[in-house]
């Protein structure tokens, strides 16, 4: 168990943000972060553990132990219970990480969610700006990487798309996975890459969303693992918007815990207050309700594509 998480947080440090080209950063220390860090090992400390013996309790190595008092890594919620379990069960660190969990982090952030994503039986995402990474073609997602400011070196360009591309994965690896998707018009009418890309990508979204929708795609990948997918183009025209404030991603662990991400240019928010995600709930609710349905936004994709 200590094993996997560590290598998960390793093998996720190249994926940041999953629909700009921004580049995995380290989580930089914050006051909030050290608090939390210094509570948990004043109350290690305070229980005669050493950072070996309390790793051993709460099922993560020594070396996670170590960076998470020191400040350096954003504490997980399995890390966060089994700590609070191993230390009294006082409830104050389930206080303090409320108020991290809060805070603007880094592209960190999106390693922790990254991991959660993996293992989640929900995944809905609202995107604005770009068209989300588990839905990139290859040339969509170079297009977006060209486009980074300050520019990328071609080895950093090459090695973030293959983590991409390789996390697109999810849709054919998870069966069992929900996958809502909720797209504005205009991040295709942008053409982001040329009309080349564009067109390219339409074809893709609306393979996936026939993957959804229809029996007739034997040539394409077997449909049964695709009947998870839904996919919503929000109209450019719509008098009645609830995703105005932004970006929503959410989704919905083994456990039957919500969870939200709140991504923005250089940082990202993981939420895992209950208030705030059910809040995020009720805007994405209205949103399916004011988006096209997915069988009139395939019919949108096919028009956009130029085909009947």
């Amino acid at each position: 168990m200590t094993d996997e998480r560590e290598t998960t947080e390793t093998t996720e440090t190249t994926g940041a943000s999953e629909t700009s080209g921004t580049t995995g950063m380290d989580l930089e220390s914050s006051d909030s972060l050290r608090t939390f860090g210094a509570a948990v090992q004043g109350l290690r400390e305070h229980a005669g553990l050493s950072r070996a013996e309390f790793g051993e309790k709460v099922g993560f190595s020594k070396h996670t132990v170590a960076s998470i008092e020191q400040g350096r890594r954003m504490p997980d919620p399995d890390y966060v219970e089994a700590a609070e379990m191993a230390t009294g069960n006082t409830g104050a660190l389930r206080r303090a990480a409320r108020h991290i969990a809060r805070r603007r982090g880094l592209a960190s952030w999106f390693r922790l969610w990254a991991r959660m994503e993996a293992e989640a039986i929900c995944l809905y995402t609202y995107e604005c700006r770009s068209i989300p990474g588990l839905l990139q073609t290859e040339g969509y997602a170079r297009a977006l990487f060209l486009n980074h400011v300050p520019p990328l070196d071609a080895e950093l360009i090459e090695t973030q798309l293959a983590a991409r591309l390789e996390r697109q994965r999810l849709l054919r690896e998870r069966p069992n996975t929900s996958f809502d998707f909720i797209l504005e018009e205009h991040v295709l009418l942008r053409r982001t890459g040329g009309e080349e890309v564009t067109s390219e990508l339409a074809d893709h979204l609306i393979d996936v969303a026939q993957f959804r929708n229809s029996e007739l795609a034997d040539h394409l990948i077997d449909v049964a693992q695709f009947r998870n997918v839904e996919i919503q183009i929000m109209p450019v025209v719509r008098e009645e918007h609830a995703g105005l404030q932004g970006p929503i991603r959410l989704l919905e662990t083994p456990e039957h815990k919500w969870f939200a991400y709140l991504e923005g240019q250089e940082n990202g928010q993981f939420v895992a207050d209950p208030k705030v995600v059910s809040t995020l709930q009720r805007r994405y609710a209205r949103m399916r309700s004011q988006a096209l349905s997915p069988s009139d936004s395939l019919d949108l994709l096919q028009r956009m594509r130029g085909s009947e």
